[in-house]
């Protein structure tokens, strides 16, 4: 049996350790309830977008757009989304799970250092590595997402995906791959933006006529780029939003794991003060009795 001393010292590691993992799950909870209300504040201006997008789909011919113009998949273009920090439980190995599924050849764009590291380490292909805060503000993202859609359009890469895990609730974190360009046309697009409102309860309809200046054609030219950012950064949204769950989920189990340990540490230097005491009287009554 350890002595007291060494139990006493992995007691105090542990109430330290139990101490530090509380207050990263209290920092954690409150930096998701605030990306949570970003990306829910984030919607109804998506969806009014996506409103007018459908509005202009019956408008205009779509094959003239660059986005929706197919052709043959030589090069992926990804954009992994990853967090900057560990201690989020199996967040990023999932995520780099995906990556690992894809055989073909892909240039990789990222946000985030796991991300980095992950890309530099096994070897592959990155062209740009981005950093995010935590506010995630539009001007961020917007960056990552302009040179996706410049690479696209130079046709250094045939496709634009998004690798990053979507936020559910609070407990489940979903690694998917989303993606982005070409689309297969306005109103397939427009209805998986709808899909995605209908799951979040967010759903708006709006029958009005809308007229547009100068034309339907030219304004599409100048909303779809710009929505095609926005999606972009309701994705990064979502993904700081499943961080900050993960990491706090995580740090409550390393929280009440600390708790179990310390009250067994704590049975077990009592056993072992109790047993030290039970051997100092006998020794006592030993000494007594040879008086």
């Amino acid at each position: 049996m350890a002595s007291t001393r060494d139990i006493r010292r992995r007691i105090k590691s542990v109430k330290n350790t139990r101490q530090i993992t509380k207050a990263m799950e209290l920092v954690a909870a409150s930096k998701m309830k605030k990306a949570q209300q970003a990306a829910l504040a984030s919607r109804p201006y998506a969806q009014l977008m996506a409103g007018m997008l459908a509005a202009l789909a019956s408008r205009v011919d779509e094959s003239f757009h660059p986005f929706l113009a197919q052709r043959e998949v030589k090069t992926r273009g990804i954009l992994l989304v990853t967090t900057d920090k560990g201690l989020c439980g199996p967040l990023n190995a999932n995520l780099f799970k995906l990556v690992g599924d894809i055989k073909t050849p892909a240039k990789f764009c990222v946000i985030g250092r796991k991300g980095a590291q992950f890309l530099a380490r096994t070897k592959r292909n990155m062209v740009a590595d981005f950093q995010v805060t935590d506010r995630v503000s539009f001007a961020e993202v917007k960056v990552a997402a302009e040179f996706m859609i410049k690479q696209y359009l130079e046709g250094v890469i045939d496709t634009i995906e998004v690798i990053y895990p979507r936020f559910k609730n609070t407990l489940v974190q979903e690694s998917i791959v989303r993606p982005i360009l070409p689309l297969r046309s306005l109103k397939d697009f427009i209805a998986n933006v709808q899909a995605d409102a209908a799951a979040a309860g967010a759903v708006s309809t709006d029958d009005r006529e809308i007229a547009f200046e100068p034309d339907a054609r030219q304004v599409l030219e100048a909303l779809l780029p710009f929505y095609v950012n926005r999606y972009i950064y309701q994705l990064v949204l979502s993904a700081k939003a499943s961080e900050h769950s993960a990491r706090m989920v995580a740090m409550k189990t390393a929280k009440d794991n600390a708790t179990k340990i310390l009250g067994e540490l704590t049975l077990e230097y009592n056993k072992a003060r109790q047993a030290a005491i039970t051997q100092e009287i006998l020794e006592i009554a030993a000494a007594a009795s040879l008086a």
